[in-house]
C-alpha cells in the first residue's frame, strides 16, 4: 500500500497546492472543505495527475468538533496516514479592541480548535507505528505583532505554542513535527487587494517546501520553515 497524506481546507490556496504535490509524488490524498463542487473538481485534478492515486474527500465545516471528528474517523478507516497538514484556517482582520463579536471564537475554533482535535484523533496509529510527520500552517502573523491582527493573529501564535509542544512529545515516536510559517501567498484571501501577483509568493513554493521538509532522511526534522515573499511583508 502506498502512503498517505491528510491536508485540511484542501481545495484552495496552499491546501490544494499541497494536495497537488503529494498525488505528484504517489501519495494517496485525504482532505476536506465546506464546498462539495469544490472537493469535486480536486478529485478530478488529482486523479488526473496520477490516476493510480486513492482519493477521499469529506464534505466538513472544522469550526464543529463534530465534523472534525467525522473527518478523522473517516480517515483512519481510509487508510494508515504517513503525514498530516493542518492546513485549515479563516482569516478576517480586525483589531482586538474593536473587531465584530464572534471573530475571536470563529478563529480560534476553525484555526486551532480543529487542528488539536485531528492531532489527537490521527496521533494514535503514528504513534503505534513509530512514523509519521504532522506539519501545521501557521503564518508570520504568528510571530511577529502587527496593527489589525487582532484574533487571527492570537490564533496563529497559539498554533505555533501547540506545535512546539507537539514536537517536544513526539520525539520518543519517531514523528517529525514542523511549523511553516509564510508570508503573504496569492491565495483567495487576497482577492480584491492592489497589488500585482509578483508581489505575492505563490502557493506552490509552500507546498515544495512543505515536500523538502518531508523528505529528509529520518535523521532529521525541519522544526519550523519562515517563508516570505522575496520584497518582504505586504
Amino acid at each position: 500500500m502506498g502512503k498517505c497524506i491528510l491536508v485540511t481546507g484542501g481545495t484552495k490556496g496552499i491546501g490544494r497546492a499541497i494536495c497537488l504535490r503529494f498525488a505528484k509524488e504517489g501519495f494517496d490524498i485525504i482532505t476536506c472543505a465546506r464546498n462539495a463542487d469544490d472537493l469535486q473538481t480536486l478529485e478530478k485534478e488529482l486523479q488526473a495527475i496520477n490516476s493510480d492515486v486513492r482519493v477521499l474527500t469529506v464534505q466538513a465545516d472544522l469550526s464543529k468538533k463534530e465534523e472534525v471528528m467525522n473527518l478523522a474517523q473517516k480517515a483512519n478507516e481510509f487508510s494508515k496516514i504517513d503525514v498530516l497538514v493542518n492546513n485549515t484556517g479563516v482569516f478576517l482582520p480586525g483589531a482586538i479592541h474593536e473587531e465584530p463579536e464572534g471573530n475571536f471564537e470563529l478563529m480560534m475554533e476553525t484555526n486551532l480548535y480543529s487542528a488539536y482535535y485531528l492531532v489527537r484523533a490521527i496521533l494514535p496509529q503514528m504513534m503505534e507505528s513509530k512514523s509519521g510527520h504532522v506539519f501545521s500552517m501557521g503564518s508570520i502573523a504568528g510571530t511577529t505583532a502587527y496593527p489589525n491582527g487582532g484574533s487571527y493573529a492570537i490564533s496563529k501564535w497559539a498554533m505555533l505554542g501547540m506545535t512546539k509542544c507537539l514536537r517536544e512529545e513526539m520525539k520518543p515516536f519517531g514523528i517529525k513535527v514542523t511549523s511553516i510559517l509564510p508570508g503573504a501567498t496569492f491565495t483567495a484571501s487576497w482577492e480584491g487587494v492592489d497589488l500585482p501577483i509578483e508581489r505575492f509568493m505563490k502557493a506552490e513554493d509552500v507546498a515544495d517546501t512543505v515536500w523538502a521538509a518531508y523528505n529528509l532522511s529520518p535523521a532529521s526534522v525541519v522544526e519550523e520553515i519562515t517563508i516570505r515573499p522575496q520584497l518582504g511583508d505586504i
